[in-house]
């Protein structure tokens, strides 16, 4: 029999992975992509922030990469630029640690603070994907993924009931969440 914390943690990445190639499907439909139209949000990188942020021991880093990487793939990008970006400088500076722990600064963060610092997260793991591409291009795809993040964060509390962990919560080996 399998406990209930392991089911629900790999139920988490299920969702997450299905989420992830809903997403990828939306990306590869041919809507908007008039030359010359601005770009829309990274909706991936969100989902990506927005659960690291709350709930790091869900989403092991190799998990986020090899999402990432057959992204790249799919989508016809250089192979492994964003995945050593984003992985690589961004969601590390979110979450410490060997086992993926929130910092305590993110977790009493309020809304506010825990979003300018998901941005600071989100801009320089962005930019190493783009830098072959145009530059307001990306400049303009990071404003909208971090105006659009509020809105992955309550539909991921909301939809997927991801929430911060609370206070003296623990693992399966004893650990602080």
């Amino acid at each position: 029999m399998i406990d209930p914390q392991t089911r629900d943690t790999w139920m988490y990445r299920g969702a997450f992975v299905g989420v992830a190639l809903f997403l990828l499907f939306l990306r590869l439909l041919p809507l908007g992509n008039d030359p010359g139209s601005w770009p829309g949000p990274d909706l991936l990188l969100c989902l990506i922030l927005a659960w690291v942020v709350r709930r790091p021991d869900l989403l092991p880093v190799v998990l986020i990469a090899a999402v990432v990487l057959m992204e790249d793939l799919i989508l016809m990008r250089p192979p492994g630029l964003w995945c050593a970006g984003g992985p690589g400088l961004g969601i590390p500076a979110l979450a410490r640690g060997p086992d993926a722990r929130v910092e305590l600064r993110h977790r009493m963060a309020s809304g506010g603070g825990a979003d300018a610092g998901v941005a600071a997260g989100l801009s320089p793991g962005v930019f190493p994907d783009h830098a072959a591409a145009a530059f307001g291009y990306a400049l303009i795809q990071t404003i909208w993924s971090i105006l659009c993040y509020p809105a992955v964060v309550l539909v991921s509390r909301y939809a997927f009931d991801l929430h911060k962990p609370a206070t003296g919560e623990i693992d399966d080996f004893g650990r602080r969440l």
